[in-house]
């Protein structure tokens, strides 16, 4: 078969992770962009391999009854928000099926009972950080193409998938409220107006870099401008836009990061205007949101996030909990009042530092926190020190627990573990080694991101006696 070939009538039976329509011909299985469950196409074929091809329509021949039209001019060309074009009833749907497929395909589990998908009470304008890219090297779309002009080459967006040195320049994006397009536009226009150079992702120069915005339930603000080589004045022009345009940002930074990547985890921060931190709320609990903080991106639904896991942990104010990858203690510090202590462990130290503050102004006394490698604080004298939990509370990165995390969890024999998992393939491993001991009980998938992909998962696992 040529890479150009077509196919014909495809039924469109599955999706992907990628967000691609997933259909057979014969033994051959086609992964097609922008295709959903339910459509028959003609499909053009881009890539083959000699199990599968990747393809893009040719013609749609028969949408989907879930097939919707996409609300962001942006979909197709950006990154996010790759399932707009399916109804959310249905996105819901196939996150609950990749839950169950994930944990009875790869740990054999009986899934029979995981509940109901808890969707996102709200579907756009969710987030509350969105980080954004400025770059001399702007994508420039079909649209761009076929116009023929000469184009204005800086951008201020997304980069594009699986182009690390392209910038699609955002009009209007949906994620995130008000004023986080109005921010983001200004800046934009008042830059390309004074002519401040945009960063060369691959040679290393410009003035602008990144630009962050952060917004929280309780209507606090903070943005924060990376800038990587500036010349005199270049800062203070533009932060004294930011600070004149827009009074209502509460916490307005800035960094200088001149190293050949984004992270600025390791550089210094610069208040111009306000604290270097703003709040957010949950149950009369404050937490405070530094700019390295990390902080679920979905406000709303992270508050029924935990009290699901709150809810499986089956707290009565006598238990010691394990919070393991606590994070900034978001959940150490939310089941507090709940347990009768809650020891908190990150990798990160300034997570750890965070929660620390985070139990401080609000007044909890029975947390305590610690920071180093998973695998390496649960020791032998770790547990002797402070104790054996009756309930664990576990949520890793996406790739999953340590296999020497997992077999102290073995040791411990804790009377449930909550698993809170953003990745159900590599969740289900873990369970594979902890059903061993633990009988599921739970399984409770929860929408944070409506139009991706992405699904969390929680799991209850009780000790079988």
């Amino acid at each position: 078969m040529n890479s150009q070939k077509i196919i014909e009538n495809l039924e469109v039976f599955d999706i992907a992770e990628e967000g691609k329509g997933v259909a057979r011909d014969g033994d051959l299985v086609v992964f097609i962009e922008k295709a959903i469950p339910g459509d028959v196409v003609n499909a053009q074929v881009y890539k083959k391999k000699k199990k599968f091809a990747e393809a893009k329509i040719e013609t749609l021949i028969s949408p989907s009854a879930d097939r919707v039209n996409p609300f962001c001019e942006h979909f197709g060309v950006c990154g996010g928000c790759k399932w707009q074009h399916m109804d959310y009833a249905a996105q819901l749907k196939y996150k609950h099926k990749s839950v169950v497929d994930a944990l009875q395909r790869l740990a054999g589990l009986e899934v029979g009972h995981a509940e109901a998908i808890l969707p996102s009470a709200v579907s756009q304008y969710y987030r509350n950080k969105l980080e954004y890219t400025f770059s001399n090297k702007r994508w420039l779309t079909n649209e761009d193409v076929a116009n023929g002009e000469e184009m204005e080459m800086d951008a201020l967006g997304f980069h594009v998938p699986l182009r690390f040195d392209k910038i699609l320049e955002i009009n209007h994006c949906y994620l995130q409220a008000e004023p986080s397009n109005q921010i983001r536009n200004s800046i934009n226009k008042f830059a390309k107006d004074k002519q401040l150079s945009y960063y060369d992702l691959r040679a290393h120069t410009g003035v602008l870099r990144n630009l962050v915005i952060r917004t929280s339930s309780t209507g606090e603000l903070m943005v924060i401008v990376i800038f990587a080589y500036p010349e005199e004045g270049d800062v203070e022009l533009l932060m004294d836009f930011v600070a004149q345009t827009f009074p209502e940002i509460t916490s307005l930074l800035y960094i200088i990061n001149q190293k050949k990547n984004d992270t600025f985890a390791d550089q210094d921060i610069i208040a111009y205007r306000g604290p270097e931190y703003i709040y957010e709320e949950m149950e009369g609990l404050k937490f405070r949101i530094g700019p390295k903080s990390f902080y679920q991106t979905n406000s709303v639904q992270a508050y029924e996030l935990y009290k699901i896991t709150r809810e499986f942990a089956g707290l009565t104010g006598k238990e010691l909990v394990y919070d393991l990858y606590t994070g900034t203690g978001t959940i150490a510090n939310f089941i507090a009042k709940s347990a009768k202590k809650v020891i908190g462990v990150e990798y990160v130290p300034t997570a750890i530092e965070d929660a620390k503050v985070n139990s401080a102004i609000n007044n909890i006394t029975n947390t305590s926190f610690f920071a180093g490698d998973m695998k390496d604080v649960l020791s032998n004298d770790f547990i002797n020190a402070h104790g054996k939990p009756d309930v664990i509370i576990t949520d890793p990165p996406r790739a999953g627990m340590h296999p020497n995390v997992v077999e102290k969890l073995m040791e411990l024999e804790a009377q449930r573990i909550v698993y809170v998992s953003c990745n159900a393939a590599t969740q289900a491993r873990d369970l594979i080694r902890l059903k061993e001991k633990y009988d599921v009980v739970r399984i409770k998938p929860v929408d944070m991101f409506p139009h991706t992909q992405h699904v969390e998962n929680v799991v209850l696992l009780n000790l079988r006696s």
